[in-house]
C-alpha cells in the first residue's frame, strides 16, 4: 500500500480551462491574416505610388488611386488592427472617404498633398515604434 500523500485528491480538484496562448492560434487564421496584410499593403502602395507620382509630376489623376489606397487601408485594418474600436473605425473612415472621393468625382492638389503628408506621418510612427516585448 503506498503511504499517505497531503496532497488533495485529483479527482475532487476542480479542472482549470487551458490558458489561451496567440501561439494557439489556428494557422488558417493566422495565414488569413497574413493574406489580409500583404494584400492591404500592396493595395496602399500602389494608390500611394501613383498619388506621389502625380504629385512629382505634376499631372492629373483621378479617384481611381485613392480608392485603392482607401480599400487598403481597410484590408490592412481588418487584418492587423486587433482592437475592435479601433479596427472598424479605421475601416468605417477609410470607406467613408473613398465613397466621399467618389462622389466628388476629381482629387484636387491638397488632396494630395494630404494623402501624402499623413502616409509619410503614419510610416515615420511606425519605423520608430517599438513593438512591446512579450513576456
Amino acid at each position: 500500500m503506498a503511504p499517505p500523500s497531503d496532497l488533495p485528491d485529483p479527482s475532487t480538484r476542480p479542472s482549470r480551462p487551458p490558458l489561451h496562448r496567440p501561439d494557439d492560434e489556428s494557422n488558417v487564421d493566422r495565414q488569413t491574416h497574413v493574406v489580409g496584410m500583404m494584400v492591404g499593403t500592396a493595395l496602399m502602395f500602389i494608390g500611394f505610388l501613383d498619388v506621389f507620382l502625380s504629385i512629382s509630376g505634376g499631372f492629373e489623376i483621378n479617384v481611381v488611386p485613392l480608392l485603392i489606397y482607401f480599400s487598403g487601408i481597410a484590408v490592412w485594418a481588418n487584418a492587423v488592427v486587433e482592437n475592435p474600436t479601433i479596427r472598424y473605425s479605421l475601416m468605417a473612415g477609410s470607406v467613408l472617404i473613398s465613397l466621399a472621393f467618389f462622389h466628388y468625382g476629381e482629387v484636387l492638389f491638397w488632396h494630395k498633398q494630404v494623402v501624402f503628408w499623413s502616409t509619410v506621418v503614419v510610416v515615420m510612427y511606425f519605423m520608430f515604434n517599438e513593438p512591446k516585448q512579450a513576456t
